[in-house]
Order: structure tokens, then sequence, then C-alpha cells
């Protein structure tokens, strides 16, 4: 299937390992794990950057069958997920940023048009999770989304 706003082909990648089980060499107990994902997600750290930290300073490379459930689902069982997914935020971030470096480059039209496809992008997600993970009346207004940003 070809990209959204671009005619390139995707490109194949990595997956993980299809084991169901936890492997026998990780030392980090399920509590320790859920300690250390209660505490990245009451600093605001998404679930993505949760997962790289798991991975790289206590070793466990896959969060789901240490915990028995997704960082996600636990999180939601904690009640500590985001106001808006991090997917959102991300083109929200992106989008402001770009509003941001047009106001100084006025004549830049690449940037304009990228603008255009990130916040078509931003509208096709609050479509999706309108009413699901966002507010029923909820929609994007730049000036808005500037302020949920910062």
């Amino acid at each position: 299937m070809a990209r959204l706003h671009s005619r390139k082909k995707g490109k194949s990648s990595s997956r993980k390992p299809v084991g169901k089980r936890s492997v026998g060499w990780i030392r980090t107990s399920k509590t320790e794990v859920e300690a250390v994902v209660e505490k990245l997600a009451r600093e605001g750290e998404t679930e993505a950057r949760m997962g790289v930290v798991l991975r790289d300073q206590y070793g466990v490379p896959n969060a789901k069958l240490v915990l028995g459930q997704s960082i996600s689902a636990f999180l939601k069982e904690k009640s500590l997920t985001p106001k808006f997914p991090s997917d959102l935020m991300d083109l929200i971030r992106t989008a402001v940023g770009l509003r941001k470096h047009l106001k100084i480059n006025t004549r830049d039209t690449q940037n304009k048009t990228k603008l255009a496809h990130v916040e078509s992008k931003i509208r096709r997600l609050v479509r999706y999770y309108r009413g699901k993970k966002i507010p029923a009346n909820w929609s994007y207004v730049p000036d808005q989304a500037a302020l949920l940003v910062k």
C-alpha cells in the first residue's frame, strides 16, 4: 500500500518475536515493571517511551510478556492514560512547530504544503478518536492546539 501524501510504497520493517512466554533471563520482576511504568506515566511519558526505557535501562525486551497486558491496557486499568493519544499529540507538536517556522519564513512553500498534510492527518485522527479517546465535541483549532502542547 502506498503512503498517504507521497507516491512511495511502504518499506518492510523488523517484527517482534512470536514468543508468548517471558524469557528466562529477565531479572526485573512484574512489580518492578509496574512501578516503573506508573512512575513514567506520572511524569508524562508516552507508552512508546516507556517501552524504550524498560528495554534500555531495565533489560525488559517486551513489557507485554512481563505485565501480562500491554502498557496502554495497564495504564487504562490504573486510570493513568493521557488526555489525548500520543500519536495525535505528536502530530499536533509537528504542526505547531511548522506554524512557528512559517511565521518567520513566510515564503517557504514546501513547508506550507507539509503543514497542510500534517493538519489533514490530524483531522483524520480526530475523526477516528472522537468519542473514544477524545471528547465528542473536540475539534482541531491550531491556536488551541498550540496551548495543548505547551
